[in-house]
């Protein structure tokens, strides 16, 4: 019998109720392991019998899920909605550990405001006086004192003049850490002064408590992180260690990982691995952190920077994570050892010897995982999206994503890992035209200097002969990568040169080749290679991820492929489907789509069909072992995906595929293997081509009746410009195929037209490049799901900005509130009728453009009767997309499940519904996008057609002020009053602007604006202060009254004009490096400040079914 103390805990320390917080929207430096780590906490919270509360604001994750805890609140992650939802709830425990940074923050703030003592809460896991020691710079350095562990020469600052100060002993070249900040953000490395003015500031301003640490430049040290966890009785285990090929001065996160570490000897392995167990005991943590060391490099290296090996210590200690990190992510899914779940358990008291290790069932959590197998993780970075951004990696993360491979060796995982980016084209092979320009080649073009291209810049300078030394000196990676580089080439150089036999070819696969690799070398074509590949029998085998190397028998189906001699993947028996998942999340293709995935596999299991995964990111819960009977960790191209239903196929049968849950990747993966003949699960390849095609899907239109806006598909340059003449300008100008509204743009004038033509894309006759009527009108959107006898609609989705801003980075309401009846009817009987007419088995996503009428609607704003509207199609993806998650959330329809059950041919009424319009539900949700722009230098920032978001959260309440209010607060674009704005408005939106601007003068803003805005303010009789746009000429100009503070929120439309963008560049950088506020989109301002007239602090805090239940 256990005894109970007051408050349900009982004595033993099992706490009865814990509350478990996200980590919010996806931003660079915080992506999808955090919906992973907190998905797999809560199923091992409630296997242990603990009543789980979560909150989250990032609606596009599995954790919000009604069933993945036991109340669920999707509201912003804020200190005054998590006190009311702690006095609503009365948890014993909150586990702040699986949220990131975010949720580390929150727990410090909760402290600081009183909110824990005076609920008399308890932090589990990590001790609050921890996370301070870990995270204040000053503590941290404290603390490795006390436990004599070695740190680098530095100290701490937290203002200008202590820094200079500091600076000028320390020494140039130095790093600058700022205390409390996530994915290195505001730090960097300073080598000149005026670099260190620049970091020291940002990183004063990022820091919450504005402190910074300078630290000697320890560049060129090798970077190893180990992954251990502890209980509550000190048991200390190591789950991995792993080795960044990139030496110190990159953030780890934009790192090429290599698990375990390669180039350690036997004695820095254990010497690192004494401290990291001594640092996780000193601290005190209960589950997992994650320590990262300098460590001195190899003999050369050290040569080559200059480095006294006896007069610095071995190794120094960086920094530690208290809590589940993205390299905890990587080490769960290298190894197999559920680090999320274990730690869980650990925070509400288990031991490690008492927890099931849950991939083999036989062994404990206290064991250590072993590996007979070399895992690479490769950021997936945004420069294809932002080729204007600087390209150089430092110690502020920049990469939106990850993708990680398994294989027997390391030049194997890498080929296969280079793969999995889906760069298309882009193998180790490929090399960038300019480094050669004028046909001589020359080792300064090379980008060796660390940048997203140096491993490609690497393979460029061995192809020509450049020696080691060279490159190591240049780069200062170990000569163990650089010769396993070299025996990729050497293998290129046989493949040129010998005639390819079985005995060439098997060497080739096992070191890593794809069939495209060796057709390019071998001058034939894949599918030759592949059938030689087969005549020769030479095909992969697939071995299982077990967490011991094979000593125990693993239950868990996670598999990966090699060249070898036994498979231990026997097909699986009775009937079965592929679910391809989405890949590396990047801006685009986020972790919406590995939700749908996620949910695909689970209605195929429930339905007695075996649901096979098929993905390479590291970082989700589609990768968790238990997402799906069985788990293939492979890249998602033509001939892994062909390799695995080779495999799976039993009786000449091959599985079908699921392609519509996996973005555009899956997409174009289903004409290929529609091509091979393979079977793909609900609409046809032929129906996804209609979609796709411009040319048939205009013809398919015209057919219906139904209205697009004008336009065609050109191949050159004079076709292009007779077509915008015919249609009239202003015109979208995007390539056809393509995700995330890659380079489309809005062009005014034929001279743009031709810069975008020549600049932008490729013109050729099989890229052609689309061309259409920019229609400035309200924009709609809608998924549906076709069962070929009705087509159920869940619900409508407004855009409050105007069209020609991407979907994908508006913000989108649900119900249209501002929608009249009519249009209603229409957009349901457009989507009806294409739907059917189509052949759509499954899901599909319409984009609508409403004409007429005021393009700005507002529930607030009396609907005048205007002229009659009309609605024309935008287009549609006859696939999932990135608002299910959110439309399913807020109309209780389960929409991926549902979909899949169509897809495996039960109907839409069997599962007990009727076509049409879901009934509308008595709540107003609305979902904001959220941008990482701080992170990328260089690069510009405004609303367009090419999305930039990285993310989105979600505010749901009864009506639309608090909806919006909570949207706003959790997207960080919440205004106050009395804070000053600044204006720049273009001149087509200024007439447009005059009610905002009386609207801001209402709410007592102090107003500042440029010259011409503020011409027209004055006009008004509204006072205003100028500030000078051209920051050469006198102060106080637009960039300083950002940075000094003075205002707290930015309005900057643009004009579209070039050189006027660049003057408004500087202004939303600043503002985006301050952290404040910035709308390019009048409709987003117009929004905001709406929400701030309505003073609306009253909004509801509730579980996402009390929302639901009240209709």
């Amino acid at each position: 019998m256990v005894i109970k103390g007051s408050k349900g805990i009982s004595i033993s320390g099992k706490p009865g109720k814990v509350l478990v917080i996200g980590s919010g929207p996806i931003v660079i430096g915080q992506a999808a392991e955090f919906d992973y780590a907190g998905t797999q906490a809560c199923k091992a919270l409630r296997e242990e019998g603990v009543t789980t509360v979560l909150v989250n604001s990032n609606p596009a994750t599995i954790m919000t899920d009604d069933a993945t805890a036991d109340r669920v609140y999707i509201e912003p992650l804020s200190v005054e909605v998590l006190d009311r939802i702690i006095d609503r709830e009365r948890p014993d425990g909150i586990l702040p550990t699986l949220g990131g940074q975010t949720g580390l923050n929150l727990a410090v703030a909760l402290a600081d405001a009183g909110v824990l003592e005076k609920y008399n809460v308890r932090l589990l896991g990590t001790p609050l006086d921890t996370i301070r020691r870990c995270e204040d710079r000053e503590l941290f350095r404290d603390f490795l004192r006390e436990v004599g562990e070695p740190e680098p020469l530095g100290e701490i600052a937290s203002n200008m003049e202590e820094a200079r100060a500091i600076g000028k002993a320390v020494g140039l070249p130095l790093v600058v850490r700022p205390a409390y900040t996530l994915g290195g953000s505001g730090g960097g490395f300073a080598s000149t002064w005026e670099e260190f003015e620049t970091i020291a500031q940002s990183g004063l301003s990022t820091s919450p408590i504005s402190q910074i640490l300078l630290e000697k430049s320890l560049a060129g040290w090798k970077e190893i992180e180990y992954e251990v966890m502890r209980d509550g009785a000190d048991n200390c285990i190591t789950v991995c260690n792993m080795e960044n090929l990139d030496p110190m001065g990159v953030h780890t996160g934009d790192s090429i990982v290599v698990a375990p570490s390669q180039t350690l000897t036997d004695k820095d392995y254990q010497m690192l691995r004494s401290a990291s167990l001594k640092i996780i005991r000193g601290l005190g943590i209960e589950g997992g952190c994650n320590v990262q060391f300098a460590l001195q490099p190899h003999q050369r290296v050290a040569e080559a920077i200059r480095l006294d090996p006896t007069a610095d210590a071995p190794y120094y200690v960086i920094e530690v994570n208290p809590r589940v990190s993205r390299s905890s992510a990587l080490a769960s899914k290298a190894t197999g050892y559920p680090i999320a779940r274990v730690a869980a358990k650990i925070a509400v008291g288990k031991r490690l010897d008492e927890i099931p290790n849950a991939v083999t069932d036989k062994t404990q959590a206290a064991f250590e995982p072993a590996l007979d197998y070399c895992v690479i993780k490769i950021p997936r970075w945004p420069f294809d999206k932002f080729p204007s951004g600087d390209r150089n990696v430092t110690t502020q993360m920049k990469a939106t994503g990850e993708v990680m491979a398994i294989d027997r060796s390391f030049e194997a995982a890498l080929q296969k890992a280079v793969r999995s980016l889906e760069f298309s084209g882009r193998t180790l092979l490929w090399e960038e035209p300019e480094w050669r320009s004028g046909g001589t080649f020359s080792l300064d073009r090379l980008p060796l200097v660390p940048n997203d291209l140096r491993l490609w810049a690497m393979m460029a300078a061995i192809r020509r002969d450049v020696d080691s030394d060279t490159l190591l000196e240049r780069t200062n990676i170990d000569p163990w990568f650089i010769s396993a580089l070299e025996r990729i080439v050497a293998m290129e150089r046989r493949l040129l040169s010998e005639p390819l036999r079985p005995d060439l070819l098997w060497r080739a696969k096992r070191l890593g080749f794809s069939d495209e690799q060796v057709g390019t070398l071998a001058d034939m074509l894949p599918e030759q290679v592949r059938n030689l590949r087969h005549q020769w029998d030479l095909r992969p085998v697939y071995k299982t991820v077990d967490t011991c190397a094979a000593e125990f028998e693993a239950v868990t189906p996670y598999y990966y492929s090699t060249y070898d001699q036994e498979n231990e993947a026997e097909p699986l028996p009775g009937p079965k489907a592929l679910v391809i998942g989405s890949g590396p999340i990047r801006i685009g293709q986020g972790i919406e789509f590995d939700y749908c995935s996620v949910h695909a596999a689970q209605a195929l299991s429930q339905a007695g069909v075996r649901s096979i995964m098929i993905n390479s990111n590291p970082e989700t819960v589609s990768t968790d072992f238990d997402s799906s009977d069985r788990l293939y960790f492979e890249p998602l191209d033509e001939e892994a995906i062909r390799d695995i239903i080779d495999n799976e196929t039993m009786d000449d049968q091959p599985p079908a595929s699921v392609v519509q849950f996996g973005g555009q990747t899956a997409i174009n993966l289903s004409q290929i293997l529609a091509a091979a003949g393979l079977p793909i699960l609900g609409s046809s390849a032929e129906t996804i081509d209609t979609a796709s095609d411009r040319h048939k899907f205009e013809e398919f239109m015209s057919r219906l009746g139904i209205p697009q806006p004008p336009g065609a598909a050109v191949t050159s340059v004079s076709e292009a410009l007779q077509v915008a003449q015919n249609i009239g300008y202003p015109a979208v100008v995007r390539p056809s195929y393509v995700l995330g509204g890659r380079a489309m743009e809005i062009v005014q004038n034929a001279s743009e037209l031709i810069r975008y033509l020549t600049a932008a894309v490729e013109l050729a006759p099989e890229q052609p490049v689309l061309i259409d009527r920019y229609m400035e009108g309200k924009e709609c959107e809608v998924d549906a799901i076709c069962d070929g006898e009705q087509v159920l609609i869940p619900g409508i989705m407004e855009h409050i900005e105007r069209a020609g801003v991407h979907s994908g980075d508006s913000m989108a309401m649900y119900p249209g509130l501002n929608l009249t009846d009519e249009e209603v009817s229409t957009i349901v009987d457009y989507t009806t009728r294409i739907g059917m007419a189509m052949g759509v088995r499954g899901l599909m996503n319409i984009q609508f453009v409403v004409l007429g009428g005021p393009p700005y609607r507002s529930p607030h704003l009396p609907v005048e009767a205007t002229a009659a509207t009309s609605v024309y199609v935008l287009e549609v993806n006859p696939r999932g997309s990135r608002t299910i998650p959110f439309i399913s959330k807020v109309t209780g329809v389960p929409v991926a499940p549902v979909a899949t059950r169509v897809m495996m041919g039960e109907s839409l009424a069997s599962q007990g519904y009727e076509g049409g319009l879901w009934p509308r539900q008595n709540l107003v949700g609305i979902k904001a996008p959220v941008f990482s722009m701080g992170k990328l230098v260089g690069v510009d920032w405004h609303l367009g057609p090419e999305m930039k978001s990285t993310g989105e959260v979600m505010g749901v309440d009864r009506d639309f002020p608090g909806a919006l209010a909570k949207a706003l607060l959790a997207a960080n674009l919440n205004l106050n009053r009395k804070m000053g704005v600044l204006l720049s408005i273009a001149d087509q939106h200024k007439a447009e602007a005059l009610d905002l601007i009386k609207d801001l003068g209402q709410a007592g803003c102090p107003l500042y604006a440029t010259e011409g805005t503020a011409a027209m303010i004055a006009a008004l009789g509204i006072q205003v202060t100028v500030a000078n746009k051209r920051l050469g000429e006198g102060h106080p100009n637009v960039v300083d009254l950002i940075t000094e503070g003075t205002v707290g929120a930015v309005i900057n439309t643009l004009s579209g004009d070039t050189s006027v963008m660049q003057d408004g560049f500087f202004i939303r950088r600043a503002a985006v490096e301050r952290q404040i506020p910035c709308f390019t989109s009048l409709d987003t301002a117009r929004a905001a400040v709406e929400s701030l007239l309505m003073e609306r602090n009253t909004y509801s805090v509730l579980p996402t079914k009390e929302y639901l239940a009240a209709t």
